[in-house]
């Protein structure tokens, strides 16, 4: 299992700042090694309870909330990664377990049992977890990222583009998913993440593009529409 403590800030640039910005990070971060040209392909499957309990406390902003999603890289991927965030005042705590492609395809089926094969406590937590709390999986968010870090203080700054969703189908090695988009096209989320304080020079840079501040997730970006469509 891997645990990681940082502050994290989202962010709306649109596509000129987001362009401008991976210009100025290639001279001074480190590209992370899966960028590859156009950077990589992240989809996650996310948990909520049947009344939408997580999606709601992000939503009235509660200082103690959490997020359970499974996540892969590529529909072809033989793992998937069972992670929990949990926020925690000013930092986040983000969890994670690797588990392999046959026990992921039975916890997108609901079957949770399948995490006590698992030596870690992590497991055994969100088994109780999710089981106790009835979560059920309810939508499965794909976009693309551009990832650069900074040895110093953990820092690591992503930008997301091409946010797209689905609440049709819960298989996330399916090849064949029918998304949608949950962001104007023209606009992108970046992602500050660091530990203790922001390095002058980074900061430097961020602060030559516009952009504003985000208050919701990718995940309640994709609830958002389906929600406000029920209601």
């Amino acid at each position: 299992m891997n645990e990681v403590l940082r502050q994290e800030k989202k962010f709306s640039i649109n596509v000129m700042d987001g362009a401008k910005l991976r210009k100025l990070l290639d001279r001074v971060m480190i590209s992370d090694e899966h960028n590859g040209v156009q950077g990589y392909t992240i989809r996650s499957l996310y948990f909520d309870t049947p009344d939408n309990d997580d999606f709601m406390d992000k939503i009235d902003g509660l200082e103690l909330r959490r997020k359970i999603r499974l996540r892969i890289y590529d529909p072809e991927n033989d793992f998937a990664m069972l992670e929990m965030k949990q926020k925690e005042g000013a930092y986040q705590k983000k969890r994670s377990l690797r588990l392999s492609r046959t026990d992921a395809f039975r916890l997108c089926a609901g079957d949770y049992g399948v995490l006590l094969q698992y030596e870690e406590p992590f497991a055994a937590e969100c088994y109780g977890l999710m089981s106790l709390r009835c979560y059920r999986p309810k939508t499965i968010v794909e976009y693309l990222r551009r990832a650069y870090i900074a040895k110093e203080n953990h820092i690591r700054i992503t930008i997301d583009s091409q946010i797209q969703a689905t609440e049709s189908c819960y298989d996330i090695f399916s090849k064949k998913l029918g998304l949608h988009p949950v962001q104007s096209p023209f606009q992108m989320v970046l992602e500050v993440k660091y530990n203790g304080f922001m390095l002058s020079y980074i900061k430097a840079l961020l602060d030559q593009v516009e952009r504003s501040e985000l208050s919701v997730s990718k995940y309640c970006l994709a609830r958002g529409v389906t929600l406000d469509l029920q209601g």
